[in-house]
């Protein structure tokens, strides 16, 4: 498959094309502008197109092919999460809630989010959020994702019968579960007795095995596979 402009094959942006290209998706038109008009004033970046459902975001996706995309939840017809699980490869996904911590916040991640932001960020926040998932990185620090799995672990599905995590070294099932309760590189370089360099190469090493896409996909991927369990965190 041939990787969209500014794309290697693996989601990630390439060093030709250095705007990061967005699409905006949310039902309140005020909404949209304001954030037009902060992401279009930044250097390398470029909103390409503005979705007012998720159907619609749908179609401007594979169309203009963004790098990010900004998804609202709650929108009339196709809400967010369901156009988040049904996005092609290639865009990374920023949720857009009101709350903190959404009760959809998990359902998305799960369904193939890179992060999530509340609608009233402050514009520098939000500026950074895009660069940093546009670089391939989870949209998802320490702290958040620890109150992420606090509040919703336990709303969980029960292990996937037959997750298969066989392709995984011990070591890796180790940085997998530390990874699952929230915990950084330089964190789980302290609990495996490993440098960090070691231990972000363990990481990235789990994510290509898993197929992940990002360190989000790893914490659902720890819960879903029973690894690690609702109140270990």
């Amino acid at each position: 498959m041939t990787p969209a402009p500014g794309q290697s094959r693996d989601g990630a942006r390439s060093r030709v094309d250095d705007v990061i290209r967005i699409v905006l998706a949310d039902d309140q038109a005020l909404v949209r502008a304001g954030f037009r008009a902060l992401l279009d004033a930044q250097p390398g970046m470029t909103v390409v197109a503005e979705a007012a459902d998720g159907a619609e975001a749908l179609v401007l996706a594979a169309e203009h092919r963004p790098d990010v995309v900004l998804m609202d939840v709650r929108m009339p017809g196709m809400d967010g999460l369901t156009a988040t699980r049904r996005m092609p490869p290639g865009p990374r996904i920023i949720i857009l809630t009101t709350f903190e911590l959404d009760e959809y916040v998990f359902e998305a991640l799960r369904g193939g989010a890179s992060g999530f932001l509340v609608k009233d960020t402050e514009p520098a926040e939000l500026i950074q959020a895009v660069r940093v998932v546009a670089a391939g990185d989870a949209l998802l620090s320490p702290g958040v994702t620890r109150r992420l799995i606090a509040e919703y672990a336990g709303r969980a599905k029960e292990p996937v019968a037959g997750m298969d995590l066989s392709a995984l070294t011990d070591r890796e099932r180790e940085v997998l579960a530390l990874v699952g309760t929230g915990m950084t590189n330089d964190e789980i370089a302290r609990a495996l007795f490993m440098s960090p360099a070691t231990a972000k190469t363990h990481v990235s090493r789990t994510m290509t095995k898993l197929h992940a896409r990002d360190r989000a996909q790893l914490v659902v991927i720890a819960y879903e596979s029973g690894l690690v369990r609702p109140g270990w965190a």
